[in-house]
């Protein structure tokens, strides 16, 4: 039986689709299964070491403790040693698309001064 890594070389994908850190990112889905992949993003490959972002303190901790395991899952998946370490670090929370809760009317400007100039640029320009 052929390991997976020996049949993805023969495949004839895009190019820059198989370079080193496309591919742990990828075996990191695999090697941390669904609940954990669901905390997680595989960020980057840096010197054999795979940055991995978690969702706070918490999981950083505990991912820790199973690194080895986490290693040993990865290296099997690839076939190769090609991560040798993980490094666990929290990620920022990320706002989402902010929308307009209420519709602003430009002509009831609170400011008599603003309202003002804003009137007679108003004019000027009609």
């Amino acid at each position: 039986m052929q390991r997976a890594a020996s049949l993805i070389r023969k495949l004839k994908l895009p190019a820059g689709s198989d370079n080193p850190e496309n591919r742990a990112k990828a075996a990191w889905r695999l090697a941390a299964g669904p609940k954990i992949e669901k905390y997680t993003l595989a960020a980057s490959l840096v010197r054999g070491t795979l940055i991995i972002e978690v969702g706070d303190m918490i999981w950083q901790r505990q991912l820790f403790a199973l690194r080895h395991h986490l290693l040993r899952n990865i290296t099997d998946i690839l076939g190769e040693p090609l991560v040798t370490n993980l490094d666990f670090r929290p990620m920022l929370k990320r706002r989402g698309p902010q929308t307009a809760e209420a519709v602003r009317s430009t002509d009831g400007i609170a400011d008599p001064v603003m309202s003002l100039l804003y009137q007679q640029s108003k004019k000027r320009q009609a």
